[in-house]
């Protein structure tokens, strides 16, 4: 199966470097001339993923509709808020019959909307009905290095999960299925805004309770999102959910918890993000949560502390001094198990 790649930062190219190793012809999307040209001389990618070389069948291009000519299957891995874009161009230009797989860990900031409404919105109801959201604990590094890695593959059609699942296993990198895409989507979109607090906390100087708090309390709160949205409870407890949570507040690779760690520290955001080669989605994730959670009429106090001191002026330390002295409560109101 001919598989396109739109986006080439580090996990696009990762999950260009997947499917080579499935078997599959990739023709590797990019706006980056830099990336392609890599690409084409060295088969490496050195802008976003350098020291991992692509297999014999991964191409790069600057043309994104010949890109995605004859693709049976599209995997989407730009960032959010780049994806209605993207698809608006990508319109008439993909395969009949084409799966869309999203990759993306993000939410709409100006609308609230899940990547596969934005689909929807820019392609068609059609073109909703053939999407698979593909998350889970995964940092592209360990992915491109062949590390034992395992994900999910959500959809509302089962055929289209196994499809995924089918076509993505390889080396190492394992592919589960699941037909909750509500909860695969916000569990991959809400967990970096639990790493950017996790860095926060950390980076003031507190310890591993601190952090295991944040954690398990992050949890809950994505779970009340989640369910409030029609999430199913254990998919927030899986790979989507559980799994990249931890990943996401613990691990070194990740962009979201080194900002918060920084802004713990006491720089500004905008000094972090400008020495940042890629997106941490949940910088601009934090709005479109928030959003929801209004909306909703959803308790998210994390997200509402995030959201202070990246857009409101508002002290790390005193983040978490207002939410260490909320009123006491049950440890489960605001969802049932």
């Amino acid at each position: 199966m001919l598989v396109a790649v739109v986006g080439a930062g580090g996990w696009g190219t990762a999950l260009a470097l997947v499917a080579g190793r499935a078997g599959h012809e990739v023709r590797l999307w990019s706006r980056n001339p830099a990336v392609v040209e890599s690409v084409g001389r060295r088969r490496v990618n050195e802008v976003y993923l350098a020291g991992h070389e692509l297999p014999e069948g991964v191409s790069a291009t600057g043309d994104l509709r010949g890109a995605l000519e004859g693709a049976g299957l599209v995997i989407l891995a730009a960032p959010s808020h780049a994806t209605r874009e993207l698809l608006e161009r990508m319109r008439g230009a993909t395969a009949p019959g084409a799966v869309f797989v999203s990759a993306t860990k993000g939410v709409e900031v100006e609308t609230g909307k899940r990547i596969s409404e934005v689909v929807g919105d820019a392609l068609g109801a059609e073109a909703a009905r053939r999407f698979v959201c593909l998350s889970g604990p995964s940092f592209a590094q360990e992915v491109a290095a062949g590390q034992p890695t395992a994900v999910v593959a959500a959809s509302a059609d089962e055929e289209l999960c196994r499809l995924a699942q089918a076509e993505l296993s390889a080396q190492n990198f394992r592919v589960y299925t699941n037909s909750d895409v509500v909860g695969t989507e916000l569990g991959g979109a809400s967990k970096n805004v639990m790493a950017l607090a996790a860095g926060m906390v950390t980076g003031l100087g507190l310890g591993t309770n601190s952090v295991a708090g944040l954690i398990t309390r992050g949890l809950a709160e994505m779970t009340r999102l989640a369910l409030a949205e029609g999430a199913r409870v254990e998919t927030l407890m899986g790979l989507a959910g559980l799994g990249d949570l931890v990943l996401t507040c613990t691990g070194g690779l990740s962009r979201n918890r080194r900002v918060g760690l920084e802004l713990g520290r006491g720089r500004a955001l905008e000094e972090v993000l400008a020495e940042m080669a890629e997106v941490a989605e949940g910088v601009r994730t934090t709005r479109a949560l928030k959003l929801l959670g209004e909306r909703r009429g959803v308790e998210m106090p994390i997200t509402r502390e995030v959201h202070a001191v990246l857009y409101e002026g508002k002290g790390a330390r005193e983040a978490v001094e207002t939410l260490m002295s909320r009123p006491p409560r049950g440890e489960f109101e605001g969802y049932r198990l």
